[in-house]
């Protein structure tokens, strides 16, 4: 077996090719650092990675994307990377609320379903007018998120005290909302606007009455985006072609198992590859990886205290899911669906049974795929995804047995398991939604927790890390520094939050830590841009950051190429 090409020492080894990991490999490239990243999959992306079946392509568990937009802060770091970067597409139609008996449509006009509201609920107007104000409100403060891009771990004490206020200045739209959770809470939180139960059952399924406003904020400012044509994949398919562009190594199926210690100083990692170990020398490390799995297994105990180590333990997570893939013969459109997030809750369920794992009764969210991005499918076919919230400890564990490293082992109660609860979703949208659906379906791929932890390797198969709430900000949680000198974090865990533009921003902090060491200039300028300081042309022209020839070629999805193949078959 031929063995890695690696250097003898990189400048920063980086553990996890999620897109955190890959913005912070990005970066130092363009920098000038050698860079080495270790993913334990064999390609890059983490939740973005997607997967083919067949002719077809499917996102991972991506349904839209925020702060992709001109001026967002996902969108900001990669205009600085390269003009070639995947496009993001603005949504026109948002989000369809679908119940036993209401069925309304977000779209970028917010105000369309706020007049439709006003005219069929007319006594409560007034709470309307109320509650899509508040919601605008959110969704400025959002607007403005990429004043607040940089950790305060990157700042001295005077932006520390004013990047405090802009703190402030954002959370001031959320503090009137915050105490309205659970099913009690977002019941009273409703009632303030809306006297009607039949408005309030719109938000069965919501668990925080910011829930129920976020998404129409977010609609106002434009900040729905869906992924770009090819799927969400060929970002960090973009971005492993950059760090590949300035001579810096990817290497797959590597699973680090500890990071090289000197004096409480990081000094590289240890890592295993198709049963070969490697050991690789680095003045940083970056773990773009899951926080717990950094401190239980790549670090000696003593590293942190057990008070610290159990609240990482405890602190509250985002859910998991099941996520079914579905191929279908025939466009997803002639099924009635649209470019909109479906989202399927019951007045006749409690908040806890929306999210308790019974397919019956759990909330479901609907997407479409291949009717926004018709390269994801054969021609004349579609692509269906099916999202229920779901937990690692559902059933036994999903009915997997532990082994003695504690990993999940899936057996036949497992499979059987799952089928059962995809085989009720569809049932479920088929009788709601799309009569006639299952005899459309070519195939499907389940996804459980247990799929989402083996392939991302985050606690329970989170989907996005560590909630940002009271308990996990006072618990700092979420942080950069580690206690090992030159050892930083630099994925989602690094924040509290998920999604893109976490990530995106936890690698672009990770970056600043270091050069802020190492490349005071280099610190200066991007510190300056993502304060909005300065433009990006400005940072490009400043000759302290490499330049790139923008010539990344974006691959044929599975179904372009058979449209290629097929007249010649012929």
């Amino acid at each position: 077996m031929q063995k890695l090409d690696l250097k003898p020492e990189y400048d920063v080894v980086i553990i996890g090719a999620g897109v955190g990991g890959l913005t912070a490999a990005a970066l130092l490239s363009k920098a000038g650092f050698s860079v080495c990243v270790l993913e334990k999959e064999p390609h890059a992306g983490g939740y973005l990675a997607g997967f083919r079946r067949k002719h077809f392509r499917f996102d991972t568990a991506i349904h839209w994307l925020n702060q992709c937009m001109p001026g967002g802060m996902a969108a900001k770091i990669f205009d600085i990377l390269g003009k070639d970067h995947p496009n993001a597409i603005p949504q026109t139609r948002i989000r369809r609320y679908k119940g036993e008996d209401y069925d309304y449509l977000l779209t970028n006009n917010p105000d369309d379903l706020k007049e439709q509201w006003k005219r069929e609920f007319p006594a409560d107007a007034d709470g309307i007018e109320r509650f899509f104000r508040d919601a605008k409100k959110l969704g400025k403060a959002f607007a403005n998120f990429s004043k607040i891009f940089r950790t305060e771990e990157t700042m001295g004490f005077f932006e520390r005290s004013k990047n405090k206020l802009n703190l402030a200045k954002f959370g001031m739209a959320f503090i009137p909302h915050l105490g309205y959770s659970g099913e009690e809470g977002v019941k009273k939180g409703l009632r303030k606007y809306f006297k009607d139960e039949r408005l309030q059952r719109v938000f069965s399924a919501d668990t925080e009455l910011l829930s129920c406003l976020v998404p129409i904020g977010w609609a106002y400012y434009g900040d729905y985006q869906s992924p770009p044509k090819g799927g969400g994949q060929v970002i960090p398919e973009w971005m492993e072609h950059l760090i590949r562009y300035y001579d810096n190594h990817l290497f797959f199926k590597c699973t680090v198992q500890s990071i090289l210690l000197e004096n409480q100083t990081a000094t590289g990692v240890k890592f295993q590859c198709r049963g070969v170990d490697y050991e690789v020398k680095s003045k940083y490390v970056i773990a773009a990886c899951d926080v717990e799995t950094l401190y239980n297994k790549m670090l000696p105990q003593h590293v942190i205290s057990p008070k610290f180590r159990a609240k990482l333990s405890n602190a509250e997570l985002y859910s998991s899911s099941v996520t079914v893939a579905i191929a279908l013969d025939c466009p997803t459109e002639q099924l009635g669906f649209n470019e909109e997030l479906i989202h399927i809750s019951s007045a006749h369920v409690s908040r806890k049974d929306h999210t308790g794992g019974d397919p019956w009764k759990s909330e479901i969210s609907i997407l479409a795929p291949s009717l926004r991005d018709k390269s994801l499918a054969p021609e004349g076919c579609g692509t269906l995804t099916l999202f229920m919230p779901a937990y690692m400890d559902f059933n036994n564990n999903w009915h997997t047995e532990l082994d003695a490293d504690g990993n999940y082992v899936r057996n036949e109660s497992y499979k059987e398991l799952k089928h059962k609860i995809a085989e009720a979703l569809i049932e479920r949208v088929e009788r709601l939604l799309a009569p006639g659906l299952r005899q459309h379906i070519l195939f499907y791929d389940v996804a459980t927790p247990v799929t989402h932890w083996r392939y991302t390797g985050n606690k329970n198969g989170t989907m996005m890390g560590a909630k940002p709430g009271k308990a996990n900000m006072q618990g700092k949680v979420a942080h950069y520094q580690t206690p090992v000198k030159n050892l930083l974090l630099g994925g989602h865990w690094a924040e509290l939050g998920g999604g893109v533009p976490i990530a995106v921003k936890a690698g672009a902090n990770a970056t600043l830590l270091i050069l802020k060491k190492e490349r005071p200039e280099a610190f200066k300028v991007l510190a300056a841009y993502m304060d909005d300081n300065l433009s990006a042309e400005e940072l490009l022209s400043s000759g302290i950051f490499k330049d790139y020839d923008n010539s990344w070629q974006q691959a044929l999805t599975p179904a372009q190429k058979l449209a290629l193949r097929e007249p010649s078959d012929g």
